[in-house]
């Protein structure tokens, strides 16, 4: 069966996940995740994408970004995922490779599910029952994000500075998100988006982009299109 297309168009935002080989361990110790930080600031500068929202578990990777060229999700991956290979092997003395084949990606309609990625990713910890809440979790952006911890690393995306007209109620209402449960509509849409390299969207939008690429994209199925995420309302169950 051949291999899902990744498909990176400029200014249009990206779930990425990238694993661990056999699901090994990518992050064994504080240094690891430091290094791995960094060298994620200066490839995505580098290469001219934006970090809005990451997790780093133990043997996978979340990110949400926007490429601001064509194609500069895949070269940031491969120089991030190869510098930070390197430094791996040197440091816990093995050799080989450390990442599960070809890292898995996503477009994101920004709108109607840019703020519903960016939770399921901060979220990640507190699901797989590692910590009660995310802000327990110390590598993610939801201290960044919900809290107001400056991190150098992120850039906001309009679609999360448009949630309030300034900080304090920005970040109030986007602790209020991670109050409210994930349905299952939801996290099925974003994962079998993410893992089939499809689009995370409306119809209208996969048509959009299209159009625009002369290449079929597949979206999810998801039982219907979403209002935007511009009040708490849109995430209710």
């Amino acid at each position: 069966m051949p291999r899902s297309r990744r498909i990176c168009v400029a200014n249009i935002p990206q779930h990425v996940i990238q694993r661990g080989n056999n699901k090994q361990d990518c992050f064994i110790g504080a240094k690891d995740y430091h290094l791995y930080l960094i060298k994620l600031a200066e490839c995505a500068e580098q290469y001219q994408v934006q970090i809005h929202a990451y997790v780093l578990m133990t043997n996978h990777v979340h990110l949400l970004l926007t490429p601001l060229v064509d194609g500069a999700t895949s070269l940031f991956m491969q120089a991030l995922g190869r510098c930070y290979v390197r430094y791996f092997n040197i440091e816990h003395k093995r050799t080989g490779t450390l990442w599960e084949g070809r890292y898995k990606a996503c477009l994101v309609e920004s709108d109607r599910y840019f703020l519903a990625v960016s939770r399921y990713i901060e979220l990640n910890p507190v699901r797989a029952g590692m910590v009660a809440n995310a802000a327990d979790y110390a590598w993610s952006s939801f201290m960044h994000n919900a809290l107001g911890t400056f991190n150098p690393l992120l850039t906001a995306h309009p679609v999360y500075l448009g949630i309030a007209e300034n900080k304090p109620l920005r970040l109030a209402w986007y602790q209020q998100l991670f109050q409210q449960q994930t349905t299952n509509e939801e996290l099925a849409a974003i994962r079998a988006a993410t893992n089939r390299c499809w689009l995370l969207g409306s119809e209208q939008f996969s048509q959009q982009l299209s159009q625009k690429t002369g290449l079929q994209i597949k979206r999810a199925s998801h039982g219907g299109d979403r209002r935007s995420f511009k009040g708490s309302e849109s995430l209710k169950d």
